[in-house]
């Protein structure tokens, strides 16, 4: 299982937003050199997270990108299910009604305990324990 470079760069981005939690708003185009991701990529990143309410952002002098909560409230597994837009590992994990096979499939309660597994350790995982485990 391989998580989306949106999940990784995403992560990667709210880690560095909290590593700079309470100095104020930072301009993306800062993040996207500190970690080498590409700024386009990250203008497609940074939405969905202001979206659901992790990012803050203003615009004009002084602009930027900030949390909108502390990094002890917000959990890895929040950022990655939001970015692969499920918490699930297939798709009929999430929804049995798009496979015609869910009801007599053999993988699937092992896909399901799968993700629930790998997420429950994300979203035990907050980013200020992240941040403090690389120090």
């Amino acid at each position: 299982m391989k998580l989306s470079t949106r999940s990784r760069y995403g992560t990667r981005v709210i880690l560095d937003l909290a590593e700079h939690y309470g100095k104020g708003f930072i301009q993306l185009h800062e993040i996207a050199k500190r970690q080498g991701i590409s700024l386009k990529y990250l203008e497609q990143i940074i939405i969905p997270l202001r979206k659901a309410g992790y990012v803050k952002s203003t615009r004009g002098a002084g602009g930027g990108y900030k949390l909108a909560k502390p990094p002890e409230k917000i959990s890895v597994g929040e950022i990655v299910t939001l970015l692969e837009g499920s918490d699930q590992l297939t798709e009929c994990s999430a929804r049995p009604e798009t496979c015609e096979r869910s009801e007599e499939c053999l993988t699937r309660s092992l896909w399901t305990e799968t993700a629930a597994s790998m997420y429950g350790k994300l979203n035990s995982v907050t980013l200020s324990d992240v941040l403090a485990s690389g120090k």
